[in-house]
């Protein structure tokens, strides 16, 4: 057996019988460079305690061959105790020593350790990352949260690179019998989980600071600070606004949780092919290098890696120094993560938009993913690796920290800040759960917190609530006013109206605004509140439920707020009272209750006046799965059209250099992949023969404009060959990829089907690349391939690592479906396919069956709104 889903179960019983120490790590790739050479040397050395002496347990490796297994002093036959991915030891002692010397192999996935080649310069760059079970694949241990030890890496390597890891640099030997080769050792770390250590080896770029702070105590503080990116990017590379960023990230986290930053170092590396956004691993946080901005980036963009950074930088403390025990409770860091760093954004820069942001996209985000059938609680069952690999999504992330705003408006933000210190002190370089930190709250707070956890974190769904407005003595005044909460658990089918502390904001016209007059702040619970404090009073243009966004929940427009909003949203002057209308506006569409071209219509009309940039960017985006996923065939080409028209005059229309432009630029490329009416003026952009004032087409739009010409057929191999020459770089490759895959050529679909299923060749990014060009494609080109994704499924997922996996699965699925003229949404045959899949293969790993679950729920919510 592979033993590589390691069970919740499995690993309890490991932790009750081990307690780990220490591991000496040391890892070989001075070959590297070579791309004939597929592994590189590894060789662990683990001291680790028994509680019962003659027992026996296991430890977890991926890779190639394993050389030798020594335990205490003695060498076991290899043959005899490797067992797939693990390594069996039997008879242990009360104190034990484990030396494990192996080949380990090179990654093109992204998981364990990295290789890329730099398409620009040809120099090879490598990485690791591990969450949340991919350290065993490059050095064998007990791959478990809940087993932390300290750490010491030496890494031997071509003596030109730059390599780093956790700890600080103690010592650099060029080796004597080969000065082309060095051999770098580091620090002990202090004691931490397998999945966040970390090694970097390239011919990287390095820039260096310090942060140097006297804490409120008197604790004088003095951190290296280092950032790395890919040589060919340093031209690119804003250190000084990135270090910015973290000394003011250091100085507020560090003062705010009154803990002082233990992790010695704190570097920062942007790295190719990432799979996550960033990767909090002490002393060396690792980024998407799609945060290098080679191209014009709006000031969004900017705002979405700051808060990355911030997050990352919460997660030195939530998350490595006080660790979930397992990954059940996966948002004990997550969560306060993505709270802390919008927070982080909110207090320790200067945008003043992180809130709304975070209310426009983090919690839209975790609103589709709590209406899946395969929603979770916030605390989750987690019974294996493969489920922890699936469950970082919206519920842990932007449902939690939505939850964690909610918890701070009802215990106070003080209480919160002073519980989250108490927890950090009981519980430094250890592991917790929900009770430890609700212990930590309840003694800050005064407040037993029993009831809320169960009610937020331990139920699944979403709440929707609306305004029940009775008929007052004329139009003009509001009868009696109260809130109905729908909250039905998908999961247990029960209903759970959970408490909310909320604001009612009501807003009238003034000087040509839309502005609050009078706002109503109170506690929801049950089914139906009451709100005296409105009955009675002269009706607003606008009643906004959430106003402020302090709760979690879908809100409902009363109808004649619902015609405020679709008549005046552009007056409406407070940024997150309309990103808030944005989002009711969305859910209607989205849920079936509104039709999407009237999403699409309020997109088009008053889009042009939206002044928050990622906003705009954010319902622009929503109008395209509008159009594309949610309008009825028969209404679709137009509306379409009219959607391109209105980006055709806006790209003109807007400030020239503005963030604007460059979104409404974007727009008229993507919504152009289907539409045929601006190719001239995308393809005299390319050429030079068209310009915009202000807009300069540089090489992310270029891959843009040229990804819809490609879907048209009219970008020919050669042409894109001749663009790939002018821009050979990482993300000019993955560019490169889609637009070919993206030609309306039977032949062209063939070539990348069989590339990202049967071929192995593809690392992550360009798979990725490859299937969004594959599937922009009329349903005539795709529909041959239906039923061959069903038929690869069970080969893909037992053949392929789970994150190269999940991509294929994920992104084949057949969603692009229309409704036929008179049939129910659940009659389409996509959705009988994927149902008889599911029935067939009850047997298939639960990750699998959930990515196909998630796939049918988003197409068949597609197809009722087709319906309405």
């Amino acid at each position: 057996m592979s033993h590589e889903n390691l069970q919740r179960d499995e690993a309890a019983h490991r932790s009750a019988l081990i307690t780990t120490t220490s591991y000496d790590v040391s890892l070989d790739v001075r070959q590297a460079e070579d791309p004939t050479t597929r592994g590189y040397g590894s060789r662990t050395v683990i001291t680790f305690s028994a509680n019962q002496p003659g027992s026996s347990t296991f430890l977890d490796f991926i890779g190639g061959d394993v050389h030798s297994v020594v335990l205490n002093g003695e060498e076991l036959t290899v043959a005899d105790v490797v067992d797939g991915a693990r390594i069996r030891l039997d008879s242990l002692q009360a104190d034990n020593q484990v030396t494990v010397t192996a080949t380990a192999l090179y990654s093109r996935s992204g998981e364990g350790m990295h290789r890329f080649v730099d398409p620009a310069d040809g120099q090879c760059y490598l990485y690791t990352q591990y969450e949340p079970a991919d350290a065993r694949r490059v050095f064998a241990n007990f791959e478990q949260p809940d087993l932390k030890a300290t750490f010491t890496f030496h890494v031997t390597a071509p003596a030109a690179w730059t390599v780093a890891s956790n700890g600080v640099e103690t010592s650099r030997t060029v080796l004597p019998e080969d000065t082309a080769v060095a051999s770098w050792d580091f620090a002990t770390t202090l004691p931490m989980s397998t999945y966040i250590t970390t090694v970097l080896a390239g011919p990287y770029y390095v820039a260096q600071d310090r942060w140097q702070a006297t804490l409120d105590d008197g604790t004088a503080m003095d951190v290296p600070l280092a950032l790395y990116c890919r040589a060919s990017l340093a031209g690119s590379f804003d250190t000084e606004s990135l270090f910015t960023l973290t000394k003011n990230g250091l100085d507020f986290f560090n003062r705010l949780f009154d803990f002082p930053y233990p992790w010695g170092k704190y570097d920062q590396a942007f790295v190719p092919e990432y799979n996550l956004g960033a990767m909090e691993n002490p002393g060396l946080v690792t980024f998407t290098e799609s945060y290098v901005f080679t191209s014009r980036a709006t000031d969004a963009q900017y705002q979405g890696r700051a808060n990355t950074l911030m997050h990352e930088m919460a997660h030195m403390w939530f998350g490595d120094l006080v660790t979930m025990q397992w990954w059940d409770d996966l948002w004990l860091k997550e969560s306060f993560a993505d709270y802390m760093g919008t927070l982080g954004v909110d207090s320790a820069t200067d945008w003043d938009s992180a809130w709304v942001n975070f209310a426009n996209k983090r919690k839209a985000w975790a609103y589709v993913q709590d209406q899946l059938p395969t929603t979770h609680p916030i605390v989750a069952d987690i019974p294996d690796l493969e489920a922890a690999k699936q469950n970082f999504d919206g519920i842990t992330y932007a449902k939690g920290a939505s939850v964690l705003k909610q918890l701070v408006a009802y215990v106070g933000f003080e209480a919160f800040i002073a519980g989250s210190r108490t927890y950090f002190r009981d519980h430094a370089y250890a592991n917790t759960t929900l009770a430890d930190l609700l212990a930590s709250l309840r003694a800050a707070s005064g407040r037993d917190l029993t009831d809320w956890a169960q009610q937020w974190l331990q139920t699944s769904g979403i709440s929707t609530l609306a305004l029940e407005i009775a008929a007052g003595a004329d139009d003009e005044i509001l009868g009696t006013v109260s809130i109905r909460q729908d909250a039905t658990d998908p999961v247990t089918g029960r209903s759970e109206a959970r408490p909310h502390r909320l604001r009612v904001g009501a807003y009238n016209f003034a000087a040509g605004e839309l502005v609050r007059t009078a706002s109503v702040e109170l506690d929801v619970d049950g089914a139906s509140t009451p709100v005296p404090e409105l009955s009675g009073t002269a009706r607003p243009a606008l009643l906004l439920l959430n106003d402020d966004d302090l709760t979690y929940a879908k809100v409902r427009l009363d109808p004649q707020s619902l015609s405020t909003v679709l008549e005046s949203l552009d007056k409406l002057s407070d940024p997150m009272a309309r990103a808030l209308c944005w989002t009711a506006l969305w859910n209607a569409a989205r849920d079936g209750e509104s039709p999407a071209p009237r999403y699409v219509d309020a997109v088009a009309a008053f889009g042009p006046a939206e002044t928050g940039i990622g906003v705009l960017l954010n319902i622009l985006e929503n109008a395209g799965t509008a159009v594309e996923r949610y309008t009825a065939t028969g209404q679709r080409d137009a509306v379409r059209s009219g959607f391109v028209a209105t980006a055709v005059a806006e790209l003109a229309a807007a400030a020239p250099g503005s963030d604007q432009q460059l979104a409404w630029a974007r727009t008229l490329g993507t919504f152009s992949r289907a539409d045929a009416t601006a190719l001239d003026q995308l393809a005299g952009l390319l050429a030079g023969t068209v310009a915009v004032p202000g807009l300069v087409v540089d090489a992310d739009l270029r891959w843009h404009f040229w990804f819809a010409l490609a879907a048209h057929g009219r970008a020919s191999e050669a042409e894109l060959a001749a663009e790939l020459a002018h821009d050979n770089t990482a993300s000019g490759q993955a560019g490169h990829a889609t637009a070919l895959a993206a030609r309306p050529d039977a032949a062209v679909k063939a070539a990348a089907w069989a590339a990202a299923v049967q071929g192995t060749e593809l690392s992550n990014q360009l798979l990725t690349a490859t299937i969004t060009g594959f599937t922009a494609a009329s349903a005539e080109l795709l529909a041959p391939y239906a039923e061959p994704y069903f038929e690869c499924l069970r080969d893909v997922w037992s053949t392929r690592s789970i994150e190269i996996a999940s991509r294929i699965v994920r992104g084949l699925y057949p969603a692009a479906q229309d409704l036929a003229e008179g049939t129910a949404p659940a009659d389409h045959p996509i959705l009988r396919r994927t149902d008889a899949w599911l029935d067939d293969n009850l047997d298939a790993p639960r990750a699998l069956r959930r990515i196909l679950i998630e796939q049918r729920s988003h197409l068949l919510r597609a197809l009722t709104a087709q319906a309405a």
